[in-house]
C-alpha cells in the first residue's frame, strides 16, 4: 500500500552519495577504506600478509613525497577469504568483488605484471588493481619492477586519478621531430642504450640493433637499456624502479611525443596535470608534516548469511506481483543462493513476521523448505523500518551479530518513515540490497544500499522483461569463489497470443553446466514445453517439476551439461500471456573460471543532461574475451527497453580498443525515475576468443646499464600468443547491472546531445598528401549520422590542442559523413602548408550535429615527412644515448608517425572520400 509523502528529492539524491563513502575515501590528505582482498585459491600463510603490510607502508612514504606532501595511506583492510582459518575479525560491507586491490594467482599463466583494470578516459577511476601472490613473494622481482611500494604508487596512479603508461611495448620506439630514433618514454631525459635481446633458453645475450626498411624503427627484440643511474626524477608513470625517479611527469618534463597511452588518452596533457584537476587535488593542501605509519586491520569473510526481506503490503496483490516475487524468490533459493549459505525469510506490512529463522543451504531438500515458507498472501500498509528491525532479530541468529549479513529488501510501496531508523542500518553492519518493484516503490530505498555498500535493482510491471528474477540473480556472496557461483546464461520472456510459439537458443560452453537449470514460468495457463539438447534429445514438460501455484516448471540437467546449443521452444495454447525462460549454471570445472559478464552505469544518478555511458566486461579468470555480441536493455517504468548494441573498438565511449571492456552511450532518457540494465552477451564458436590485458600495466624491464655494461634481468616468462587466441566456443550470458536514477529531468522528451567526441582519429603523410581516417561519430552522441565535420591543422600541438578555432581550416566541403560507427577516410592536399624533409602536421577534428551543435575536439593525430640518408642497416650501440640518429638503406621514403596509437594507411592522395565499415 503506498502513501502521498516522500522524503525531499534533494535529500535523496544527497544521501545517494554517501555510497562513495564505502570506496575509498581521502580525509585529511589520507586515503582510508582501502580494502586489499586476498582470493580464496590463495594459499594461507602470514608472509604474504607481511608483504602486503611492507608494500603498502613503503608506498605511502614514496607517495607523500611524489604529490608534494599531499597524500599517504592512512587506513588499510586486509581482507581474507573464508577459506582461510577464523582467527580474524569478521568483515562487515567489505567483499571481494567491490575491493580496490585484489590478491590472486594469474590465468593462463599470462604473467605476474601488475596491473589496473581501467574501464573509462582520462581522469576516470579505475576498477581494481591485480597482484599476484608470486609478484609478493618472489624478491627476483624486484630488478625487474622496482620495489613493490613504488609499484604500487604507479597503479595507484592509474586506479584513483586515471592516467595511464607513458611506456609502450607495442610502439617502443619513434622518430623525433629531430629525425632521432626516440624510445617511447617519459621523461625524454631519461637515458640508455638500444641493443637487440637474443634469448636461447634460459640464457640472453645483447648484440646490434638492425632496423626496420619499412618503417625506419628498430626491428625485432630490440629493447631500450636504460642507465641504472640518472639525473632525472621523472616519471613515475614510466619506470618506477629507478631509484632517481620520484616524480609524475609534469609540463615541464613530459614527452608529447611518445606515442603512449597518456598522450593518447589524455590528449597529451601530462600526468601531473591530469592529477592536478582530480578532486583529490582540488580538496587537499600540502602537509606540513611527515604522516603517521598506515593502520592495517586483517579482517576474514565469514559465511554468506542472508535475510529475505519481502513486502507483503496490499499493493503487492496488484499486477500479480505477489506470485512474481515468490517465482523470483523461489528461483534464488533452489538455483542461486550459493550451498553453506544461511537464508532465513521475514514478511513485513505494517509490522514484520518471522517466516523463517535461518537455516544453512546444505542440499536440495534444505532449499525446498525454505522455499514452502515464502509469503503467499498480501494486505496492509507499509511499514520497512519495523521489517528491518524484525530481519536484524533473524540475523543475529547464528552468531549474535549483524556484522557482514545481508538482507535482500524488496517493496513497492512508498513509507515516508524510512529516515527514521538509517542510523540503526548504519550502526547494525548490515549490507541491504534492495529490490523497487514497480513505479511506486519508495524513493528512499537507494538510501539504504548506497549506505550499506548494497546492490540496488528495479524491476516494472512488465513481465516479459524477466526484471525481478533477474534482481535476485544478480546477488552473490561476492567471496570471489566464481566455481560456487550461479551464473546466468539466459532470461528471456515474450507475451505470446493463443495458439504461438516461443523460441530460443541458449549455449552452454565448456566453462559452464554443473547444476544447470532451465526454468519456464507463465501466467495463467501451463505452455507446452519442449527443449532439445544439442545432440537431439528432447526434454518435454513431464520431464520438468512444476508448482501449479507458483505457476513455474523446473528442469535438473544431471550432472554436467552436455556443450553446444540448446533450443527451446514454449508453446501457449490458450489464452495470450507472457511466458519467461530463465536459465542458469554453475563452472564446470573448479580450476577453470567460468566466462562472467559484468555490467554497471558509469553513474548511479542523472539529471538526464548529458549521455551515460553503459559498460560490460566479458572475461574468463582475469583475461578479456573478445568478439563477443554484447546487447545492453535499459528499462523505464514503461517496461519498453531501450536496446542498445555495445562495442569494444576504441571509438566513441569505449576508451580502449579489444580490451574486453565493451561500452555505449546512452542518451534515450525518457523523464525522471528509475531505470533497469540488463545485458545479454552471445560468444561465437571461431568468433570469440581469449586476449592478453595490454593496458595499465608496470614495465618489465629487461635489464639496466650499469658502469657502461648491460646487465640483464631474468628473461620475462615467454607468452604464448596462440595460448590466449583460445576459441572460447559458443557461450550465453545474461546479467543485470542494477538500477540508476534520472532526477531534474523536465518532461520526458529525451534531450539531442552534441556528436560524441572523435577519439580514434589517424592521420599520414605521404610526400605532398595528407590522409585521415577516424571512427564516424553520430548526430546525437553516437547515434544517427552527424550533419557535417570541421578538421583543423598546424605545425604546433600546443596550439591546436588550446586553441583550435585558429588553427588552419581544412576544406571539407566534399567530405560527407556517414552513420556512426562507420569508417571515415579522407585524403587532401594541404595547400596552406608547405611538406618538405622534417615536416611535422597535427590534426584534430570535431563533428557538428543537427542543429549544428559542435562535440569536443578529438584526438590529436600527428603525421611526420622524414626522408633519411642512404645509410647502413644497423644501429650501432656506442655510448649512453638518448635519442639514436636515423640511418637507413634504400631511396628516399616517407615515414608516418603516427601518435595517439594511429596506423600508416596508404590512401589514393588528391582525393577527398569516405566508406562505411563494411
Amino acid at each position: 500500500m503506498t502513501s502521498t509523502r516522500v522524503l525531499p528529492l534533494l535529500l535523496v539524491l544527497s544521501l545517494s552519495g554517501l555510497a562513495k563513502g564505502l570506496n575509498v575515501q581521502l580525509e585529511n590528505n589520507g586515503y582510508k577504506e582501502l580494502v586489499i582482498a586476498i582470493n580464496p585459491q590463495v594459499a594461507e600463510g602470514t608472509l604474504i600478509l607481511t608483504k602486503i603490510k611492507e608494500m603498502v607502508t613503503e608506498a605511502s612514504v614514496y607517495l607523500f613525497s611524489a604529490t608534494g606532501g599531499r597524500f599517504y595511506f592512512k587506513d588499510v583492510k586486509i581482507l581474507l577469504p573464508l577459506t582461510w582459518s577464523n582467527n580474524y575479525e569478521k568483515s562487515r560491507t567489505e567483499s571481494y568483488v567491490k575491493a580496490k586491490v585484489i590478491i590472486a594467482e594469474p590465468y593462463l599463466k599470462y604473467g605476474d605484471d601488475p596491473y589496473t583494470l581501467q574501464y573509462g578516459g582520462c581522469g576516470e577511476e579505475g576498477r581494481y588493481i591485480h597482484l599476484t601472490p608470486d609478484f609478493l613473494l618472489d624478491d627476483t622481482f624486484l630488478s625487474v619492477y622496482g620495489p613493490r611500494g613504488r609499484v604500487f604508487v604507479h597503479e595507484w596512479a592509474h586506479l584513483r586519478w586515471g592516467v595511464y603508461d607513458e611506456y609502450n611495448e607495442q610502439k617502443p620506439f619513434y622518430i623525433s621531430k629531430d629525425q632521432k630514433v626516440e624510445p617511447t618514454r617519459c621523461s625524454k631525459n631519461i637515458t640508455g642504450i638500444t641493443e637487440a635481446l637474443s634469448c636461447t633458453g634460459s640464457s640472453c645475450s645483447v648484440q646490434k640493433c638492425s632496423i626496420d626498411p619499412a618503417t625506419s624503427l628498430p626491428a625485432g627484440n630490440c629493447k631500450f637499456f636504460p642507465n641504472k643511474q640518472q639525473n632525472t626524477p621523472a616519471s613515475i608513470m614510466f619506470l618506477q624502479s629507478l631509484s632517481s625517479v620520484t616524480q609524475f611527469c609534469d609540463d615541464n618534463t613530459h614527452n608529447f611525443e611518445a606515442p603512449n597511452m597518456q598522450n593518447k588518452i589524455c590528449n597529451y596533457r601530462s600526468v601531473w596535470d591530469v592529477i592536478k584537476r582530480s578532486e583529490d587535488f582540488n580538496k587537499s593542501v600540502p602537509m606540513p608534516t611527515t604522516p603517521p605509519a598506515p593502520q592495517f586491520t586483517l579482517m576474514r569473510k565469514g559465511d554468506q548469511v542472508v535475510c529475505l526481506l519481502l513486502d507483503v503490503s496490499g499493493s503487492m496483490a496488484d499486477f500479480n506481483r505477489l506470485n512474481r516475487m515468490r517465482q523470483a524468490a523461489e528461483v534464488f533459493l533452489l538455483q542461486i543462493i550459493e550451498p553453506g549459505s544461511w537464508v532465513g525469510i521475514v514478511s513485513f506490512e505494517s509490522t514484520g513476521k518471522v517466516l523463517k529463522d535461518l537455516s544453512q543451504i546444505e542440499d536440495e531438500a534444505s532449499r525446498k523448505v525454505l522455499a514452502k515458507a515464502l509469503p503467499n498472501v498480501a494486505s496492509g500498509g507499509t511499514n520497512i523500518c519495523k521489517g528491518l528491525n524484525t530481519a536484524f532479530t533473524v540475523l543475529r541468529g547464528d552468531d549474535s551479530r549483524t556484522y557482514g549479513d545481508e538482507i535482500i529488501l524488496l517493496t513497492d510501496g512508498e513509507d515516508t518513515t524510512v529516515g527514521t531508523c538509517l542510523d540503526d542500518v548504519r550502526s547494525s553492519g548490515t549490507i541491504i540490497h534492495t529490490i523497487a518493484l514497480g513505479p511506486n516503490a519508495a524513493k528512499e530505498l537507494e538510501i539504504m544500499s548506497n549506505v550499506t555498500g548494497g546492490l540496488q535493482f528495479s524491476a516494472t510491471d512488465s513481465l516479459d522483461s524477466n526484471g525481478l528474477i533477474d534482481a535476485f540473480a544478480g546477488i552473490s556472496s561476492g567471496s570471489g569463489d566464481l566455481a560456487a557461483q550461479s551464473i546466468q546464461l539466459e532470461s528471456s520472456g515474450q507475451k505470446i497470443s493463443n495458439q504461438a510459439w516461443f523460441n530460443g537458443t541458449v549455449s552452454i560452453d565448456k566453462t559452464v553446466g554443473n547444476d544447470t537449470f532451465f526454468t519456464v514460468t507463465w501466467e495463467k495457463n501451463e505452455p507446452d514445453i519442449y527443449l532439445t539438447s544439442p545432440a537431439g534429445k528432447t526434454f518435454t514438460a513431464a520431464n520438468f517439476t512444476k508448482d501449479p501455484v507458483l505457476n513455474t516448471a523446473r528442469l535438473l540437467i544431471p550432472g554436467t551439461a552436455e556443450t553446444g546449443d540448446w533450443q527451446y521452444s514454449l508453446f501457449n495454447k490458450l489464452n495470450t500471456q507472457t511466458v519467461t525462460m530463465t536459465v542458469t549454471s554453475r563452472a564446470a570445472d573448479t580450476s577453470v573460471p567460468p566466462v562472467t559478464v559484468s555490467a554497471h552505469m558509469n553513474q548511479d544518478t542523472s539529471a538526464g543532461n548529458a549521455p551515460m555511458v553503459v559498460y560490460a566486461e566479458v572475461s574468463q579468470g582475469f583475461l578479456p574475451v573478445l568478439g563477443a555480441n554484447v546487447t545492453a536493455f535499459i528499462e523505464t517504468n514503461s517496461g519498453n527497453p531501450y536496446v542498445l548494441s555495445l562495442l569494444d573498438d576504441g571509438s566513441g565511449a569505449d576508451a580502449v580498443k579489444v580490451d574486453g571492456i565493451y561500452s555505449r552511450y546512452f542518451t534515450a532518457f525518457k523523464g525522471n525515475g528509475r531505470y533497469s540494465l540488463k545485458v545479454k552477451v552471445q560468444g561465437r564458436d571461431g568468433t570469440a576468443r581469449l586476449a592478453v590485458r595490454r593496458q595499465g600495466r608496470a614495465m618489465y624491464i629487461p635489464g639496466y646499464v650499469e658502469n657502461g655494461k648491460i646487465e640483464l634481468n631474468p628473461e620475462k616468462p615467454p607468452v604464448n600468443e596462440d595460448d590466449f587466441q583460445i576459441n572460447v566456443g559458443s557461450f550465453s550470458r545474461s546479467t543485470t547491472g542494477g538500477t540508476f536514477t534520472v532526477a531534474g529531468m523536465v518532461g520526458t522528451t529525451p534531450p539531442i546531445f552534441p556528436p560524441c567526441k572523435i577519439s580514434d582519429l589517424e592521420a599520414e603523410l605521404k610526400h605532398d598528401a595528407v590522409s585521415l581516417s577516424w571512427t564516424a561519430p553520430g548526430e546525437n552522441a553516437d547515434q544517427g549520422t552527424a550533419k557535417a565535420y570541421e578538421i583543423r591543422m598546424s605545425k604546433s600541438l600546443q596550439k591546436l590542442r588550446d586553441d583550435f578555432s585558429a588553427a588552419v581550416l581544412v576544406d571539407t566541403s566534399t567530405l560527407s559523413p556517414h552513420a556512426a560507427g562507420s569508417k571515415e577516410e579522407f585524403g587532401f592536399l594541404p595547400d596552406e602548408m608547405t611538406i618538405q624533409n622534417g615536416t611535422i602536421l597535427y590534426f584534430a577534428a570535431r563533428a557538428l550535429g543537427r542543429t549544428d551543435v559542435k562535440s569536443e575536439v578529438s584526438n590529436i593525430a600527428r603525421a611526420a615527412m622524414i626522408m633519411p640518408p642512404n645509410q647502413p642497416t644497423e644501429i650501432n650501440p656506442g655510448s649512453n644515448i638518448t635519442g639514436i640518429v636515423l640511418i637507413v638503406t634504400g631511396i628516399v621514403a616517407g615515414v608516418c608517425i603516427l601518435i595517439s596509437a594511429t596506423l600508416c594507411i596508404m590512401k589514393k592522395k588528391q582525393q577527398a572520400r569516405t566508406s562505411p565499415v563494411a
